[in-house]
This record gives structure tokens, sequence and C-alpha cells, in this order.
């Protein structure tokens, strides 16, 4: 394991970005548990990318989740639904993931649904320059439905409780207390993110771990690709 700042990090998420020679936009998974960081680390990246002259498409899980209604049939706190029943998956892929892929015409949409206003959305079709590269940020990433769409995968981790800590600050004034954020990550996220972990084991599956527990001296695990 390496441990350093956040800008060596991102020297080395870049290089090994670059290290992957494909004739097609490249497709990296930037997964992890709600508030571990994947959010941020992917904007970090997407513009160190593009000062060095890449073209990135930024996109993430949130644009593509199942309406509100579907979400929570089985209830607004349960970790099931939030594990099987929170994204269109199908869509994801035929969208996004498969015309950036191997068999694809690069013509993709990076955006289906407003998840602030719960109805669909359709930005223009855009085409992506070969040698683009797709930043996606989400949960779940690493599921069976979509581990095989990926070119490179990062999996951004920290302690439930740092996460629980930080979610208390970024998600106050959506849930409107801490009680209330507090309560959703104990009965929804974190054990939908520990049936994630049992029925996908996604540390071991990325080809890099990062961890985050302190954002400015991360530490980070890179398998041979």
């Amino acid at each position: 394991m390496d441990k350093g700042t956040r800008g060596e990090l991102l020297d080395r998420l870049a290089e090994a970005i670059q290290s992957v020679t494909t004739s097609r936009p490249l497709r990296v998974a930037v997964d992890g548990p709600p508030a571990a960081g994947k959010t941020t680390l992917a904007d970090e990246l997407a513009l160190l990318l593009r000062g060095r002259g890449r073209a990135v498409i930024r996109a993430s899980t949130e644009s593509f989740h199942l309406p509100r209604a579907q979400r929570y049939r089985r209830g607004e706190f349960s970790s099931e639904a939030n594990y099987h029943d929170s994204f269109d998956y199908d869509t994801l892929r035929r969208v996004l993931l498969d015309p950036l892929g191997p068999d694809g015409d690069r013509r993709y949409q990076h955006a289906v649904y407003d998840i602030d206003t719960d109805t669909a959305v359709s930005p223009p079709v855009t085409t992506a320059p070969a040698d683009a590269v797709l930043l996606l940020d989400g949960v779940f990433l690493l599921r069976p439905e979509l581990i095989d769409r990926w070119d490179l995968s990062i999996f951004v981790c920290a302690a439930f409780e740092q996460t629980l800590d930080r979610a208390r600050i970024r998600d106050l004034a959506r849930l409107g207390s801490a009680a209330e954020v507090e309560r959703r990550f104990r009965t929804r996220y974190i054990p939908a993110q520990k049936l994630y972990f049992a029925a996908a084991r996604p540390a071991d599956h990325a080809d890099i771990v990062v961890h985050n527990d302190e954002p400015l001296r991360p530490a980070w695990v890179v398998r041979p690709h």
C-alpha cells in the first residue's frame, strides 16, 4: 500500500488511466460508499486529465436513478431497496456504457433522470472523441450487472463512521437534521453497502483501492491491470 499527498494520488490515478490503451473511449468506474469521497475524487481527476489535454466525460449514477416510487416500493428505509431498486442499470448500459464500449458508436447520453424533481430528462445525444475518458462515480458500480463494462475501476473507501460524520455536514440542508441523516445512513445506506460488500466484494475486484479516511493523506493499492 502506498500513502502520500492528494496530488500524488491524483497523479497515480492519471498514470493508471493513461496506461490503458484502447481504440475507443475508456470507461472508468469510481465506486464507493456514500460520502466516501468518490465524487470529489472523480471531479479532481477530471480537472487534472483535462489540464493534460484529455477529453473527459463526467457522469454519475445519481442521474440514472429509478423514479422515487420504484426506489421506495420496499420502504424508504429499506437497505434491500437501496441495493436492489435504486438504479436503472439497463438504461445506464444502453445509453452510456455500451455506446462507449467495444461495439459502440460513441453516441451517448450522460443522464436520464433528475433526482431533485423526480422526472425523466433527455439531454442531447453527444458523440465522444475516440480518446475520451468516462469518469462515472456512484455506489454499487462493481456489482455483477456492471462489472464487465469497466476498463479501469477505482474503489474509494472510508470507515462507515467517518462517512457518517461527513454526511451529517453534507446532507444536513437536504434532510433537515443530523438525526435524519444518521437515521438514513444507519437503516438504509450502510446496511445496503454491507449487502453489496458481501454479494460483490468490490474491494477485491477493483483495479485501484483508495483509502480515503484522511483525504489529504490518502493511501492506495494499485493492482496489475
